[in-house]
């Protein structure tokens, strides 16, 4: 482990152990809250909850069956709260009480009647709160917000005794959130917990306090976590998603309050949705960067539904890292950006210069992305290099992560200890389209190796010109014994995929019967196996294609994808196709 790695570590350990002494430290204070509690004597407004309901679950929910991420448990007459959770992810969707805006959805008074007695439940049981996933920054604040979006549907024609037990219930779970969480996780964890107390502030009674307390700390929350492009500090589109889903709701609570949001949510609002539109390819899905997992259509949907501007996207995110090229029906999203801080990496993967390709509503060229469920059994690959569509020396990543399981657990994961420090773009607009010039520097302390990618598109974006050159900086040389090198380009499940005969190229068949072909000039083309894991029903099977060399015999690598004219070629392609079931893993 090189000297800035064991820095790199130390500094996250440091920072790990201070917030836990301030954690303990906070102790009086959760004390002397018990004792003189903020009045919360009613609930003044519930906020809009964005997320889509669904009806049909209610009736599943009220039958005693909770379907959680990809897991079903059936209650058989017992508390669901005290049975064994199937998975972590399934956990995490029961405890953040999500699942209430599908009773509300039915709208009955049996569903009413059916959410009492689930939350009267939980609240009997003081043993659910010491749960460990309970007692988490992000479930704690998911179930803060559920709890004040879906009142009306609990609170209902109700007596007043269950209305005070709520409200003693859901003050318990604020002060928990305001007065113990000083161990929260970096980046969006933080913000939820913030977004959870302004909420808290706004819906109750007697708040005027907090509310100016909530809406200091989110403001200057989302100065330092929204960058001025409108991407996230993690470089995770997903986490777009996941926020602007609560501070929609939380710009029209203030409204409902007639109290002015602060400048700094309107702003960061502002600047993030223009960023919903950058990440999105021709098929509605987020280009797969960094964390992302499959995109939530319907989330995307009812999002872009407030987006006023309708205008293309932006081209250049220089401040998160990314660049986007479009002409015609094809796109190219890049990412062009090195690792986030050490403290917010913990989701980071090592894909620099990795790009994704789509025409129209067919992705072509993908990352492999992130499950949204299962993710440790996935997360080490998923992570890697080679699971992006960039290159890839010595089998080796461009970033390095933590790998002993104690410091993960210390460190709430494993954040990135060392990469790309030197990204550099620059990006011109020439005689037959845009010339895209990136290299970055993740190899050069390990190997003395710089990457360097250019890219082309022509104005018709009928044809993309690659090329990628691994060499030593001017005046220096390869680090060890071997330059072994690969370059990869990840096809999405939907294409098919067929070696030419001369093994120079491969035939893509898409979806809609076009054709592109993938050229390599003077280089051998491998199809192998890959797996793409972003799917909305799992990891699916899919094809990669692969080329490798030396750099020491030959640095550069120059290929093609280029889109062909309809013709009768299509059949025979589709004959000819790489046939891969495409059942999920």
């Amino acid at each position: 482990m090189s000297v800035a790695q064991r820095r790199r570590i130390s500094t996250l350990v440091m920072n790990r152990f201070a917030r836990n002494m301030l954690a303990r430290a906070s102790g009086g204070s959760v004390a002397m809250s018990r004792v003189w509690p903020s009045r919360t004597d009613r609930l003044i407004i519930a906020p809009h909850d964005l997320r889509t309901a669904d009806a049909t679950r209610a009736a599943e929910i009220y039958a005693g069956r909770f379907v959680f991420a990809g897991k079903i448990v059936n209650c058989h007459g017992r508390s669901i709260f005290d049975l064994e959770p199937p998975s972590e992810d399934w956990e995490v969707a029961l405890l953040g009480f999500g699942w209430l805006r599908h009773l509300r959805a039915a709208d009955t008074a049996l569903t009413r009647a059916n959410a009492r007695a689930l939350i009267e439940d939980w609240i009997a049981n003081p043993a659910n709160k010491r749960r460990p996933v309970a007692r988490r920054a992000d479930v704690l604040a998911r179930r803060v917000i559920s709890l004040l979006s879906q009142a009306p549907l609990v609170l209902g024609e109700t007596d007043n005794k269950f209305y005070r037990r709520y409200l003693r219930a859901l003050a318990r779970e604020i002060r928990f959130l305001r007065y113990t969480m000083v161990d929260i996780p970096d980046g969006v964890p933080k913000l939820q917990v913030l977004i959870a107390l302004c909420y808290a502030s706004l819906c109750l009674a007697n708040q005027t306090r907090h509310i100016r307390s909530a809406s200091k700390k989110l403001s200057d929350e989302l100065q330092r976590q929204i960058l001025p492009d409108g991407g996230h500090i993690s470089r995770n589109p997903g986490a777009l998603i996941e926020l602007l889903i609560d501070l929609l709701p939380l710009r029209q609570t203030f409204a409902a309050r007639n109290i002015a949001p602060p400048p700094a949510l309107l702003n960061a609002i502002d600047r993030m949705m223009p960023m919903l539109r950058f990440f999105r390819h021709g098929d509605g899905n987020f280009a797969l960067f960094n964390g992302m997992s499959a995109t939530s259509s319907d989330l995307l949907a009812t999002l872009l539904a407030y987006d006023d501007t309708h205008g293309a996207p932006m081209a250049n995110m220089p401040h998160t890292g990314f660049q986007r090229l479009d002409a015609g029906q094809t796109t190219l999203i890049i990412d062009t950006g090195p690792p986030p801080p050490a403290g917010i990496s913990h989701d980071a993967h090592a894909g620099c210069l990795s790009f994704e390709l789509s025409s129209g509503i067919s992705r072509i060229v993908t990352n492999c992305g992130m499950p949204t469920t299962g993710r440790d059994n996935w997360r080490p690959f998923a992570r890697s290099t080679a699971a992006h569509s960039t290159l890839t020396y010595r089998d080796t990543s461009s970033c390095q992560f933590v790998e002993m399981s104690a410091m993960k657990r210390l460190l709430h994961g494993a954040p990135v200890t060392s990469g790309p420090v030197e990204v550099e773009s620059y990006r011109e607009v020439v005689q037959n389209g845009t010339l895209l010039t990136t290299s970055h520097d993740g190899y050069l302390a390990k190997f003395g190796a710089i990457h360097r990618r250019v890219l082309m598109l022509t104005n018709d974006g009928a044809r993309i010109d690659g090329e990628d050159t691994l060499s030593p900086p001017q005046g220096g040389r390869f680090k060890g014994a071997d330059a072994d090198f690969a370059l990869r380009f990840h096809l999405h499940p939907a294409v098919k995929a067929s070696r030419l005969s001369d093994a120079r190229g491969v035939m893509l068949v898409l979806p809609n019967r076009d054709v592109w072909t993938f050229e390599a000039l003077d280089d051998k083309v491998d199809l192998e196996d890959s797996v793409f894991l972003a799917g909305n029903d799992g990891p699916r099977r899919t094809a990669q294609i692969v080329i490798r060399q030396d750099a020491r015999q030959a640095p550069s690598i120059r290929w093609s994808f280029i889109r062909s004219t309809a013709s009768p070629a299509v059949t025979n392609a589709r004959r000819n196709a790489r046939r891969e079931p495409e059942l999920p893993l």
